[in-house]
């Protein structure tokens, strides 16, 4: 069962989605928070699988949440969910460690697809929003939507330190770094770990002096 919670400012958005999600049997809401302080509190007591984060919200924003949530809470995927389909909001919530973006047009199925999708380990991109950053003129071609955390990863992987020396480095778990090699392979196409590597230098995605 995927736990779901969505923290979004509008009563009436939090209910739709709630009600989207109803007759989903894999998937269980657990409830909503309007502001960046009750999403804190409630994520202290408890943690969900998928949390589907706004942008704008009354005492904060879910850019720089996004960043804090995904340090302190590893284990939670976070889905951006938004009216803006803007290549800067888009590419600043995946920096931030966002493993999708979706806005709040969505069907029930571009809902679903997305919960599954980010909970798998992958990234989703609303159509709007993979068109948005694909036509962006300073985006370069190859270029990989790779977060913050994902990179650090990485950037270990290429060192040669195993999943569980990366988790020790980082403060992570093991399950959680495997979870973001498993989306590294996925993102750059990679058949294996050496072909991660290779991928990871020729597409300048680290660095050898770090």
């Amino acid at each position: 069962m995927i736990k779901v919670f969505i923290t979004d400012d509008h009563h009436m958005v939090a209910e739709g989605i709630r009600s989207l999600l109803h007759n989903e049997k894999d998937i269980e809401f657990v409830g909503s928070a309007s502001t960046v302080a009750s999403c804190k509190a409630f994520l202290a007591r408890q943690q969900p699988d998928v949390l589907l984060l706004d942008i704008n919200l009354p005492d904060g924003n879910g850019i720089d949440l996004c960043l804090e949530l995904r340090q302190k809470y590893p284990g939670v995927f976070i889905l951006g969910l938004s009216t803006f389909n803007q290549e800067s909001y888009i590419r600043k919530m995946i920096d931030n460690g966002a493993s999708g973006y979706i806005l709040k047009n969505a069907t029930q199925q571009e809902l679903t697809e997305a919960i599954h999708t980010v909970y798998s380990g992958k990234t989703y991109l609303a159509f709007e929003a993979a068109k948005t950053l694909s036509s962006a003129k300073k985006l370069p071609a190859g270029q990989f939507l790779i977060g913050r955390r994902e990179r650090e990863v990485l950037q270990l992987i290429t060192k040669g330190f195993t999943s569980g020396e990366i988790a020790q480095q980082l403060g992570i778990s093991a399950h959680t770094v495997d979870t973001y090699r498993k989306s590294l392979l996925t993102k750059l196409n990679a058949r294996n770990t050496a072909d991660l590597i290779r991928l990871a230098f020729l597409n300048q995605l680290v660095s050898l002096d770090k």
